[in-house]
Order: structure tokens, then sequence, then C-alpha cells
């Protein structure tokens, strides 16, 4: 296949490197990319193809919606779709979170979800509360408030003079020296949620406005949160007044084995933004969902006839994404999914640890269906191994994912167990391989 590579700015690529060898995927089926041979899908695209590719249901949804209704606006009016979406959502969301804010992606999610915070507040008469509080090596997209509250050094220091003022960080909860080669949550580490304190003493509790975090951070690397960790987080937001915002868009649908990661570790947030596996990454999409208190504050707050919320995009709900949406939802519901995932967790689990003697690993880490395989990294050049690696596994047919020396797996929530083997085979071979 010939393909002219020069007009396409490709995102977050070395777009030199990658045009002199491309790796083009062309069509995908089930657990399986294809490129010139199949490619065994190891991170569900990229953590958001949860059921699989080319799913008929959810294909023959959006097929049916585009003859039906390609596009409505959402401004004052709507579309049948869309509602029934946000039902299918509010069903399988923790109780009492069944309102449901629609977004094109879950960068678009975070900077919602930051306003809708600050749109709380105000409504509930602490106008004040105008700070947030993030997280080191979070990941929360790529808009200004996402990067602002995000902690990735890279994502932040080319727009570091425009990002969000009034915006601190907690320290994050990976540490190798004390929790190495764990398996599942950490037992050491849940005291880092004390730091809370210490910013909050730092600012004044009553100028926060809501503390962002992802209950386990995916992009940066699998970080998985210690026992307790979460728990104290949300008794020190309770204590203080503060909203507490999950960034699900990585942990929802079932990635740890259950709808969201706020149900699996049993810590219920204020706020969750979505995206991904919100419609099986078939059409843009993302979702903030909130506390039913969050809604009714700013919606009965506000004078007859006027808009509670001034914000929203053009695409917000599209027809295509809302049938999608709602297809993937059922079929998640329809195949048990997510109990498979659960089911399916034991094996990855021992699948992933069979790499803790391989060459070159400094650390593996796993929680549900998603797991991290740290590397050493070479003297000045932090992320080259880790890059070899991925590239002789797409030469072997398997894709991974790679972030610096860490790679990341997140596999199709339909891999079975000969899958899961083949996947970390494949991966140890390719540590054999690489200097």
């Amino acid at each position: 296949m010939t393909i002219n590579t020069d007009h396409l700015w490709m995102p977050f690529t070395a777009n030199k490197q990658f045009k002199a060898a491309p790796r083009i995927l062309v069509s995908a089926k089930d657990m399986h990319y294809t490129s010139d041979d199949g490619i065994l899908d190891g991170t569900a695209g990229l953590w958001c193809v949860n059921a699989g590719h080319g799913r008929a249901p959810i294909v023959q949804a959006i097929c049916a919606m585009a003859q039906e209704l390609d596009y409505a606006p959402m401004f004052q009016m709507a579309h049948p779709k869309v509602f029934e979406a946000a039902s299918k959502l509010a069903a399988i969301t923790p109780e009492g979170m069944d309102k449901v804010f629609f977004t094109n992606s879950g960068s678009e999610a975070v900077d919602s979800a930051l306003k809708m915070a600050l749109t709380y507040h105000r409504a509930n008469g602490d106008a004040q509360r105008t700070k947030f509080i993030g997280r080191e090596r979070g990941y929360h997209g790529v808009g200004f408030g996402g990067i602002s509250v995000g902690g990735i050094g890279g994502n932040r220091k080319h727009f570091s003079a425009n990002l969000l003022a009034g915006v601190d960080h907690l320290p994050h909860t990976l540490s190798i020296e004390h929790a190495a080669f764990s398996r599942g949550q950490p037992e050491w580490g849940g005291h880092l949620a004390d730091d809370l304190e210490n910013i909050l003493a730092l600012h004044d509790p009553s100028t926060i406005a809501a503390v962002i975090i992802e209950p386990l951070a995916g992009s940066t690397g699998v970080l998985i949160p210690p026992k307790g960790y979460l728990e104290k987080i949300r008794a020190i937001c309770d204590k203080h007044g503060l909203l507490l915002i999950f960034d699900e868009v990585i942990t929802g649908f079932g990635r740890l084995g259950a709808p969201f990661a706020a149900q699996y570790f049993n810590v219920t947030p204020d706020i969750m933004t979505l995206a991904k596996g919100l419609n099986n990454a078939a059409a843009p999409m993302g979702a903030v969902v909130c506390k039913n208190q969050i809604y009714d504050t700013v919606v009965n707050n506000a004078p007859a006839n006027a808009i509670e919320f001034f914000h929203g995009y053009t695409y917000t709900g599209h027809p295509l994404a809302a049938a999608a949406c709602c297809a993937t939802i059922d079929l998640y519901l329809e195949e048990k999914l997510f109990e498979r995932a659960a089911q399916l967790s034991a094996h990855f689990e021992n699948a992933i640890h069979s790499l803790d003697n391989a060459k070159h690993v400094k650390d593996v880490r796993n929680l549900g269906l998603v797991g991290g395989i740290e590397l050493h990294s070479r003297e000045g050049a932090v992320g080259a191994r880790a890059y070899e690696v991925f590239v002789k596994c797409f030469e072997m047919g398997v894709l991974i994912r790679v972030t610096g020396d860490i790679i990341a797996i997140s596999p199709p929530l339909i891999i079975d167990e000969a899958q899961i083997d083949e996947l970390f085979a494949t991966i140890a071979r390719a540590l054999e391989m690489v200097a």
C-alpha cells in the first residue's frame, strides 16, 4: 500500500521517525488490527476499545442513526437518542450520580468538570472557591485546564506561561523502593493522602474548589493507588467542603472489573469524567457525570428561564456518538464484559508477573485488566529501550503502548486467556531481543 505521509502532522508522535518507517493499521476486528498481518491489540486501541473492534451492534446503530438523523443541535433543543444515552449511562454509574453532561473527548470532559465545579460553588454561595488541586504524574487531557491540573512535565513545559493560576499538586503514589512488583494495590503509601492536608493549610481550604485525580493513573505508566489512599482523599475533601473529581477516562467501563473505579474501590466522587470506553471509541464522545446535588444546586438556584451552565459544544451529544454509546452499554451488559474482566484479572496478574525476573525489568504492577512493566533506562536515553520493545512487539504481531521506559498493557475486555499468554510471551521475547 502506497500512502503519502507528507501532509499529516501526527499527535504525540515523533513525526520524522514514524514517517521513515510507518506502521499503518488498515482494519480491525474483535481482538486484532490488520497491518500487513494480524496485530493482537494489547492496548484496546488507546485504552478505549473495551468491547473489541468492529462490533456489529455498534456499527449497525451508527449506520441506522446516520440514515435517520445526521446532526441535531443541543442548544435549547435536543434529540431522543441523547436522552436514551444519558439514561443508560446513569443506570450503571454509582448511586446518586445520575446527571450526565456530554462532551466530545476526555480533554473536554475535564475542562467541563472544572467549570462545573466552579459553577456549583458559585451557586452554593462559595464563589471564593476558585483553586484546584491535581497530582504529580496525573494526565487529564490536553486542554489548558487539563494540563494545568495535570502533572506530566512534558505536557506542561511548552505552555507553562499560559496555564491556569491557583493550581497545586499532590505527590504521586508510586514508590518502587517500597512497593516493587506489587500485585494489586500496594500495602505501602496510603499515608501519602495526608499531603492534601498540608496543601490545604498552605492555600486555605475555603478557597479550593476541587481535587482532581485519576483513581488509577494510566497514561503516566500505570500507578496503582495504595490501600486506604482514595478513602483518605475522600474523607479530607468531605472535611473541608471540597469536591472530589475522579478522572475515569481510562478506568471507566470495566477496566478494573467493575463499571467504574469508584465502584471497584467503593469510593464515590462528586464528579466523574468519562470518554474512551463510553462508546467503544466508535465516534468522538466524552461525558461528565455528577452527583444529583450538584445539578440540583446549579439548576434550582438559577432564575426562571435562565441558562444555568454557560458551557457546551457544537457536537455535544451528537446523534451518531449517542447511538454508539447506547449500543456499547447494551453490549457491555449483554455480554457481561465487566464481569469477564473481573474473572480474567487473576490470569492477567499471573501472566504479567511472569516477567518479574525478565531482562531489563525494574518493576511490574497491575490491577484488573491493566498493567505496567517498568524497564531500567539506558543512561542518557530514557525511553529508548521501551520504544525498541514496542517496535519488536509490533513486528511480531502484538500492539503495546509505551510511555518513557514503561510498557502499559490494557487489552479489550473480550481477550481470552490464550491471548493474554500470547501477549506477555511476545513481550518477553522482545525484552530478550533488545540491548
